[in-house]
């Protein structure tokens, strides 16, 4: 028994593998050649770069002198306060506009992109369309229908509410993936419809996540509709923005512009927390 006891108190010591153990995967290596290779045609281009006549203490001389005209002394320039006023809001309606029509249309079809709730061949199918969709970014889409369309604020509403459905089926069907399977198989099972299931079991409990990710793609579709609206035509924010900086050169204008699309931006965060903390406080 003594021999027993001390031989299985023995330590087994651990066999060599002759196969080490390595961190170096190979999407870590692909990863570091990339980073490399980047590094080695960044510090390329710095060697070859012609700078000509450039005066490094010029420039950033100017620049500062830019940047001051811009965030110290903003000014309306050419323009009127009532036409920048006019323009910031139709950049902020078309904003909403696209985002109301993509949610409209993204719920539905995440509900039959939602595996809990359709055969997986189904989801992933329309998940595959929707990423093509998204990997495609906002401003060629809006360049696409205005070749389509022709230049106008048709084309900024098409080219956004696209991009915004793809982007709104993947959060919102994540959203409704989070709901147990179980339950929604036990709620079938004592006879409730699809329709039903969706709208009073599903729906109540995801409001807070489809309230943040609907407000995160609203501030992306502001961003995105000052963006596009010289590229379009759309006669917003954008299109002066781009007039007074790309044209006109006035700092003082772009600056003025500058803090009304911040102020807009704070005021849609603002909104959006109260309106999440509603709805978490409520549920």
């Amino acid at each position: 028994m003594i021999e027993n006891s001390q031989s299985d108190s023995k330590v087994i010591q651990p066999t060599s593998n002759p196969k080490r153990i390595t961190l170096l995967t190979k999407p870590r290596l692909i990863l570091r050649g990339v980073l490399i290779a980047l590094a080695l045609v960044t510090v390329y281009s710095l060697v070859t770069l012609d700078a000509g006549n450039l005066k490094f203490s010029d420039a950033f001389q100017s620049l500062g002198a830019n940047l001051q005209a811009m965030f110290l002394h903003p000014g309306v320039g050419q323009d009127n306060w009532s036409l920048l006023l006019r323009a910031l809001t139709t950049s902020v309606a078309l904003a909403m506009l696209t985002t109301l029509l993509g949610a409209f249309f993204a719920f539905f079809i995440a509900v039959f992109s939602a595996r809990n709730l359709v055969p997986s061949w189904l989801a992933t199918s329309i998940k595959a369309v929707m990423a093509f969709i998204r990997s495609i970014p906002t401003i060629l889409w809006v360049l696409i229908y205005s070749v389509v369309m022709g230049l106008g604020a048709n084309a900024a509403v098409v080219g956004l509410t696209f991009h915004s459905i793809a982007y709104l089926v993947k959060a919102y069907s994540e959203s409704i993936e989070e709901t147990s399977a179980d339950t929604i198989e036990a709620l079938k099972a004592s006879g409730v419809g699809f329709w039903p299931i969706i709208f009073q079991a599903i729906l109540p409990s995801i409001i807070p996540a489809l309230l943040s990710w609907t407000f995160i793609r609203f501030e992306i579709n502001f961003a995105n509709a000052v963006a596009v609206g010289a590229a379009a035509g759309a006669d917003d924010i954008g299109y002066y923005l781009f007039m007074a900086s790309g044209f006109y050169f006035n700092f003082h204008e772009v600056g003025l512009i500058v803090y009304l699309l911040l102020g807009v931006a704070i005021v849609l965060e603002v909104v959006s927390m109260k309106l999440r903390g509603h709805y978490l406080q409520k549920n």
